[in-house]
């Protein structure tokens, strides 16, 4: 490149600053010619369906996905966090394989959406919801996702600490200079700062390509993580008392804190189950997302016995129960063959934080406000916007250190997701049977705008499922200022099943009585190019997407979408 170039490319990149900061329609995207919305909506290609060429998602990738997703700090802690509320080991496993297996069935089914028909949750939803009350559905899952990527990235900073300690010791003892209310340290919020940095370049990573991150870490944290709960088994000289344990609640009591403990660890992964078409869209075949049905729960269920067991052994050797693999490889930092091992093992789980964080939140969150505002973001904007507003502007270490009561509230407001995932699988499934129109989607005048743009029946179903629920939730935030019947904490304690599986029956039941005709079409309607053409040919005709598509296009389209979505016919 010679000097030339440098030049002009330095003054081009001048001068689009200068925009930026002075004009704001210069931060206005450019409408691509090749979205299949109608020419008056505007939208990007992110959010359209994705190009074949773009579908890159093997089986291996998605299952790659889940390991990076459930190979984490979080989920190494929680089932041995089960047992300090009173129950065994193996109720802590069962736990966790139970809500793996709750997990994974509406992950699966939601994730066909995206593997059929190639689309975006935030597009997928409006078939339910409706193409308006759609957005609802649509803030919710990123109010979630902000709120829980600042707190994700906070925690992270705690593996950047344990790295600096290991290179550097001295960095243990920091001078603290920032006041109390700061919520966190000088040392803190140096580590959080190294965080984010490292995190940032790696949001930009395009969605298609996130599988080489997920394989990487992969390839680390598999001998990383035993190697840490043999060597301490090892030196405990066996798992150590504290695994075999008895329960020290019985009766009722136990039963209630079983499912408490299973609505809490299955919650803790409720909004995967609703944005995974944002991932499965990527898919090769139809057949790739299938894989995460076993692997949820084999991943989930093993790094909850490797926590279980390490909690045990550090019983047994520190004389102090480590919930946290951070902490155990703490307390190696005092030799320099121990700060090597801290080294390595933290700067893994550091990539396991990672990419935790940009799967479950970052992708989830770019999505999102690319569908509420197209003109003025894409993915790429998404995850630039979430990591300043969410890593900063929200102060999680403040959130994290001080404000109990809005993590539990924010912990509580994923009972939101569960109607929203049932009523996804009840649509999809049983009331259209897998047969939408895609351009349809995002057409505000097309068949799924039902009336002002809402569906009632998910509307109503929603409303019954939610309002029941909402006093246990304010006890939750503020347990000393409200009082609320023992039946209405009961059915809080399993509110995600209670959500998720009432939601999918009264839907279903409004349906069969009021159906929408409208939207039960006979066939598919795919997103391809070949049927947007079509479709774009004959904008002012007052045929139906389906019509044009059944009178116009039959013969082209039908071979596709056999290929494509499987079965498409009345049967």
């Amino acid at each position: 490149m010679d000097s030339l170039t440098i030049r002009q490319h330095g003054l081009a990149v001048k001068e689009k600053a200068i925009a930026r900061l002075t004009d704001r329609p210069s931060w206005t995207l450019p409408k691509q010619s090749s979205s299949i919305a109608p020419p008056h909506v505007w939208t990007n290609a992110d959010q359209d369906p994705v190009p074949e060429d773009k579908r890159t998602w093997s089986s291996w990738a998605f299952i790659g996905y889940w390991y990076s997703d459930l190979v984490t700090v979080s989920t190494w802690t929680a089932a041995s966090a089960i047992m300090t509320t009173g129950l065994t080991a193996t109720d802590a496993v069962l736990i966790v394989l139970v809500a793996a297996i709750c997990n994974a069935i509406p992950t699966v089914l939601n994730g066909a959406i995206g593997a059929d028909l190639h689309i975006p949750f935030p597009i997928a939803v409006r078939a339910s919801y409706g193409y308006w009350l759609s957005y609802f559905c649509v803030v919710t899952r990123a109010i979630l996702a902000l709120f829980w990527f600042g707190v994700q990235s906070a925690n992270g900073g705690t593996c950047v600490t344990a790295i600096l300690t290991a290179i550097w010791p001295s960095y243990a003892r920091l001078p603290n200079t920032l006041p109390a209310s700061a919520g966190t340290t000088s040392q803190g919020l140096l580590s959080y700062f190294v965080y984010w940095c490292i995190q940032f370049p790696l949001l930009l990573i395009p969605s298609h390509r996130l599988q080489y991150l997920f394989w990487v870490k992969t390839v680390l944290v598999t001998p990383m993580a035993l190697a840490m709960v043999i060597w301490i088994t090892v030196v405990a000289g066996g798992q150590g008392d504290f695994f075999y344990a008895p329960a020290t609640v019985s009766g009722s009591t136990r039963a209630w804190l079983w499912l408490s403990n299973l609505t809490s660890v299955t919650g803790g992964y409720s909004t995967l189950a609703v944005n995974i078409p944002d991932f499965s869209r990527f898919s090769k075949s139809r057949g790739a997302q299938l894989w995460q049905l076993p692997f949820i729960p084999i991943f989930k269920t093993l790094v909850g016995v490797f926590g279980i067991i390490s909690a045990s052994a550090s019983k047994k050797v520190y004389g102090v129960v480590y919930w946290s693999p951070l902490d155990i490889i703490e307390r190696w930092q005092g030799s320099p063959g121990g700060r090597a091992a801290a080294f390595f093992a933290a700067s893994i789980w550091l990539l396991a934080q990672i990419s935790v964080n940009i799967s479950a939140n970052g992708i989830s969150f770019a999505n999102d406000v690319a569908t509420l505002a197209p003109r003025w973001f894409d993915i790429r904007r998404g995850v630039v916007l979430v990591s300043f507003v969410g890593g900063w502007a929200l102060c999680p270490w403040i959130i994290i250190s001080s404000a109990a009561a809005f993590l539990n509230f924010m912990s509580a407001y994923a009972i939101f997701m569960a109607p929203i995932a049932g009523i996804l699988v009840c649509d999809y499934w049983l009331v259209k049977r897998r047969r939408y129109d895609v351009p349809a989607l995002y057409d505000p005048e097309g068949i799924y705008r039902y009336r002002w743009g809402v569906n009632w029946r998910a509307l109503v179903t929603t409303l019954v499922v939610i309002v029941p629920l909402l006093p246990a939730l304010a006890k939750k935030v503020t347990p000393r200022n409200i009082r609320v019947s023992q039946g209405l904490v009961n059915l809080f304690t399993f509110n995600w099943l209670y959500g998720f599986f009432v939601a999918l029956a009264m839907y279903y039941v409004l349906n069969y009585f009021w159906p929408d005709r409208a939207t039960l079409i006979p066939s598919v309607v795919p997103g391809d190019a070949s049927v947007v053409r079509a479709v774009e040919a004959d904008v002012e005709s007052g045929t139906t997407q389906a019509e044009k598509v059944r009178h116009e296009v039959m013969a082209e389209s039908k071979v596709a979408s056999v290929k494509e979505v499987g079965d498409v016919t009345i049967t």
